[in-house]
């Protein structure tokens, strides 16, 4: 189902889905220099934190909730792990507003950036939405959410600690339904797997177009160049959890430069399947 090009907006050059819709006291950017991303843990940061983890589930809910509606003809039962996700990141959302106003926050408070909708909301097939929010997006906030359980408890904010935690348990599931769904699907129709390179390409483009400029700073100072340095690392344990393959999982590891490190076990499957393609 293609997009409506009424539903589009362009950004640095990229196509991606015009912004849903927000309450008034909210206020939309388009880049994440416009955002106010603090790097410390002060009062302000912590409150931008959970401000910026609240929308994110917001949006979570909504392209999930538009894939509902985007592709009725879905097959009954991964519509229904789709329901039972809405379920869930509504629940996020509540947690978090509801821990960002204990701390003394707001909605509102901080620019929001519906990026992930954006990019999602561009795919036609279901197959690319689950490759993109699933599989990508809620994977890489699984390697976040591990970091951030230890960031809040060194913190300590026990609460939020506890929090995190039992949020990354739901995104476990989130990414090993769609890891098995695309693999189902891929299994009666090969033909599927275009989809993922599709999905996959896309994002690459998207990121390359946005990417920050040397020396660009965002709202409040922080420099978003750099960021390598602090990048947070794979989380194995659970990736396994969410049914990543071993293959998988040492490409991503040597993607971050320890593919000296990297299993024997992974490292043997990994190279079988680059000689058989």
């Amino acid at each position: 189902m293609p997009i409506d090009p009424a539903k589009v907006k362009v950004v640095r050059g990229v196509s991606l889905r015009r912004d849903p819709a927000r309450e008034p006291v909210f206020t939309i950017v388009h880049c994440h220099k416009d955002m106010a991303d603090y790097d410390d843990m002060s009062v302000v940061s912590r409150r931008q934190r959970l401000h910026k983890h609240m929308h994110n589930e917001m949006q979570n809910l909504e392209i999930v909730a538009q894939s509902l509606t985007d592709f009725p003809d879905a097959p009954w039962d991964l519509r229904l792990e789709m329901a039972r996700q809405c379920w869930d990141e509504s629940r996020h959302a509540t947690i978090f507003y509801r821990r960002l106003r204990e701390i003394g926050g707001r909605k509102g408070e901080f620019p929001v950036l519906n990026y992930e909708w954006g990019v999602c909301g561009m795919m036609d097939s279901v197959v690319g939405r689950l490759v993109l929010q699933n599989r990508t997006f809620e994977g890489g906030e699984m390697d976040i959410l591990r970091d951030l359980v230890d960031m809040w408890g060194d913190a300590g904010d026990g609460s939020t600690s506890a929090i995190m935690d039992a949020i990354l348990a739901d995104e476990i599931q989130h990414v090993r339904y769609a890891n098995r769904w695309v693999k189902r699907l891929a299994d009666g129709n090969p033909r599927i797997l275009l989809e993922v390179v599709k999905a996959v390409r896309f994002l690459d483009g998207v990121t390359n177009a946005i990417a920050p400029e040397e020396g660009e700073v965002n709202a409040v100072g922080v420099p978003l160049t750099g960021w390598e340095r602090d990048r947070v690392l794979t989380n194995v344990d659970d990736r396994r959890l969410a049914e990543f393959t071993e293959e998988e999982l040492a490409e991503l590891l040597r993607q971050e430069g320890l593919g000296a490190v990297v299993p024997d076990r992974i490292d043997r499957r990994a190279a079988s399947v680059a000689d058989r393609r």
